[in-house]
């Protein structure tokens, strides 16, 4: 009778997980994610852009432990969303940090409006989200996309940034140069297209040494909103934030950052953005030289310290965790 219980109890277990994992990520999300479960409570900014009231999702994750009043910003990559922090947030909060981490316009449980997109916008909701929170300093801390909104930041805000940290940033090159212009009526169209394993696929590009399985948590709700009816709105804005990214590069612009500024590049990522559209393949080979590129972007700002991390690819804080950590943190000390 004991083995018995025993039995379907391990049953009863084994469905628990089953339904918990399928409730997290259900087949088909909306715009919104709002059937999604974020790691920590979600809350939403209210702004008014072009016109349109418009919901800025974000999170605020106080200190675990022995607070020391200081506050780290993170930004998410363009195919992204603030919940792939969560292991960072967790290092963190245990450390005193509080954490606040939003969902850009566009992107994750925000709106995706269909408005003009730009660094500079970008940058100002988060500074009116701080704002609203009563946060006057903080660490930025952006990866990919993020990289490029948190330099953005720092240059309009140079106050408010206590430290800035860069992770395998995106923009560190003009994609003009090598890449060729599609409009955003073109790069819908392809987006449109997009299948789990399409973006399965494009994610693996991330990881030169090999994809690993659990990195999948991060792809299946993107992959959920290609099965929604709001997924033409999610295309329309991933074409719109691609345009935002081609046409607005920030690398001519290191050179004016201010404040102590930390670079933490994987040594093996070859990220270009619009990589598929270049067809010459002397030119597609010679962009997103990560290695070149970190070490030229470090010399251009004052005082910059750069951490390379040896065969790893564009997520280091996913791909080589301890790693980032420590590199972070003796940087925040």
């Amino acid at each position: 009778m004991i083995r018995f219980s025993l039995f379907v109890l391990a049953l009863w277990l084994s469905a628990a997980v089953g339904f918990s994992q399928t409730a997290q990520t259900p087949a088909s999300l909306n715009a919104t994610l709002d059937r999604y479960e974020y790691p920590f409570p979600v809350s939403f900014l209210p702004l008014k852009l072009e016109g349109q009231a418009i919901r800025m999702a974000y999170m605020d994750v106080p200190a675990s432990s022995n607070a020391n009043g200081r506050t780290v910003l993170l930004l998410h990559g363009k195919n992204f969303f603030g919940a792939y922090w969560r292991e960072t947030i967790k290092q963190l909060t245990s450390k005193g940090f509080r954490v606040v981490v939003p969902d850009q316009v566009g992107f994750g449980k925000s709106d995706k409006p269909d408005i003009h997109y730009s660094f500079h916008q970008l940058a100002r909701n988060t500074r009116h989200l701080l704002d609203t929170l009563e946060i006057k300093r903080v660490v930025v801390v952006g990866h990919s996309m993020g990289g490029m909104v948190a330099t953005r930041f720092a240059l309009l805000y140079p106050e408010t940034v206590e430290k800035l940290v860069l992770e395998n940033p995106i923009g560190l090159e003009d994609y003009r140069v090598g890449v060729p212009f599609q409009s955003v009526d073109q790069a819908e169209a392809s987006e449109r297209k997009s299948t789990e394993e399409s973006i399965r696929k494009y994610h693996a590009s991330y990881y030169p040494n090999g994809y690993p399985a659990a990195h999948d948590e991060w792809v299946r709700p993107l992959a959920a909103q290609t099965r929604h009816p709001d997924f033409p709105k999610v295309a329309r804005a991933n074409a719109l934030t691609f345009d935002m990214i081609y046409q607005q590069p920030v690398c001519y612009e290191f050179g004016r950052l201010q404040v102590p500024t930390l670079l933490i590049i994987g040594q093996a990522d070859r990220t270009v953005v619009g990589k598929a559209l270049i067809k010459d393949p002397k030119v597609q080979a010679a962009m997103g030289q990560y290695p070149e590129l970190g070490k030229r972007t470090a010399a251009q700002i004052k005082g910059a310290k750069l951490v390379p991390l040896d065969k790893i690819g564009h997520i280091p804080h996913l791909e080589a965790p301890e790693q980032f950590y420590k590199a972070l943190l003796d940087f925040l000390q």
